[in-house]
């Protein structure tokens, strides 16, 4: 008996080995899922997800657009995350933040991450040619936003435009408005733009100021060295009452307390649009006025060529962006402000909802002044050192 039981035990014992060897066989045969695999499409479950940063300016538009773009393309899921251009640009250098797709304001802050990127990683961020090369999205020019009355006032003393160079001589006046024409009791004269170091257009704002004063239509880097150029901007730069970090609270508020805080302000055309109708009836008549040289917010559209992205994720960003860049989609964002990128789009339609019709009273017009060129990213990054070197106490 006791042999027989002996026997029997081997026997189990042999044939578990023999399970465990096959089994581990089969498992070495059938290897698992690689952790950069994509799950099989599912309404639960997309096959491609894509995170999309992009500056809060177009919220409204972008949102809309991309709930369109879900119920067609029911396989990519789209994470939208809303930033400032300029915080973003950071996050992204340093690797904190890792979209597939980035979209900030403009030109200026996408040419800064590019050659900041070049410098650290000795790679491009984004394609230089072809068709995955950074194109315009929407299109808004930067614009002075001020008090019919004080507007005047200025235009009398720059031939009819209003000049930064009439603005800083009433912001350095000791005798305040009377030094431009205006009038005695509106007291010193208030300007407002955002902080340059936070937000495009502060720093569309800057660039601005110093293209006039040294009468160039481009800017290197020597040009902010000059002592000269720097106290000119220094001159305006006392006169801003407080260096908000985004366009759209700026704007709000100067609506929100009116002369008091602001006589004129430095915006986009397309908050601008969204925010005259609420000054109706408040402060007198706000208006817009589009100074003599002007630069554009193209809200360009990049596909990353950074090493997170896979090639799934740069295939579904390909169509995500197309249908951005689509007649329908570039036809909406006449609701929201904006001038589409897209040329064939007419700007000027009968709808009675057009902005570029309906305000054509409140300054608004199709035809805007000459536009600066975007200027190379070294100058941009230098811009921004120059001011907060020029603000420090």
């Amino acid at each position: 008996m006791k042999a027989k039981f002996a026997i029997v035990v081997l026997f189990m014992v042999a044939a578990g080995i023999v399970v465990m060897v096959a089994t581990r066989r089969g498992q070495q045969a059938t290897p698992g899922p690689s952790p950069n695999a994509t799950a099989p499409a599912t309404k639960e479950s997309p096959s491609t997800v894509l995170q999309v940063v992009y500056s809060t300016e177009k919220r409204d538009w972008i949102e809309g657009t991309t709930a369109e773009f879900a119920k067609s393309h029911p396989s990519i899921r789209v994470e939208l995350i809303g930033k400032g251009s300029i915080e973003s640009a950071g996050a992204i250098l340093d690797e904190q933040m890792k979209p597939t797709v980035w979209s900030p304001a403009d030109s200026m802050v996408l040419k800064m991450l590019g050659s900041d990127w070049q410098t650290k990683h000795h790679a491009d961020l984004f394609a230089a040619s072809g068709d995955d090369m950074p194109q315009p999205l929407l299109l808004t020019p930067l614009v002075f936003v001020a008090w019919e009355d004080r507007a005047r006032a200025l235009q009398k003393s720059a031939h009819g435009k209003i000049s930064w160079k009439t603005i800083r001589q009433g912001l350095t006046a000791a005798k305040g408005w009377p030094a431009v024409g205006g009038e005695s009791r509106w007291g010193f004269v208030k300007l407002g733009h955002t902080d340059p170091t936070k937000s495009n257009s502060g720093l569309q704002a800057l660039y601005l100021m110093l293209l006039e004063t040294t009468g160039k239509s481009r800017l290197a880097v020597e040009d902010l060295l000059n002592p000269k150029n720097q106290e000119f901007v220094r001159g305006i730069e006392k006169g801003v009452t407080k260096f908000e970090s985004s366009t759209g609270v700026f704007m709000t508020d100067m609506v929100r307390f009116g002369p008091s805080k602001y006589d004129i302000a430095v915006v986009y055309e397309s908050s601008a649009i969204s925010e005259l109708g609420n000054a109706e009836g408040r402060w007198g008549k706000l208006k817009v006025y589009y100074p003599p040289t002007t630069l554009w917010s193209d809200h360009p559209m990049a596909l990353l060529k950074a090493p997170w992205v896979t090639e799934a994720q740069q295939a579904a960003a390909r169509e995500y962006i197309a249908f951005l860049r689509a007649k329908p989609a570039q036809q909406r964002a006449l609701d929201y402000g904006f001038r589409p990128a897209d040329t064939s789009v007419r700007i000027v339609t009968a709808e009675a909802q057009n902005p570029f019709t309906r305000m054509a009273g409140d300054g608004i017009t199709v035809d805007v002044p000459s536009a600066a060129e975007t200027p190379d990213g070294p100058v941009v990054r230098n811009l921004m050192m120059m001011w907060t070197r020029l603000m420090q106490p």
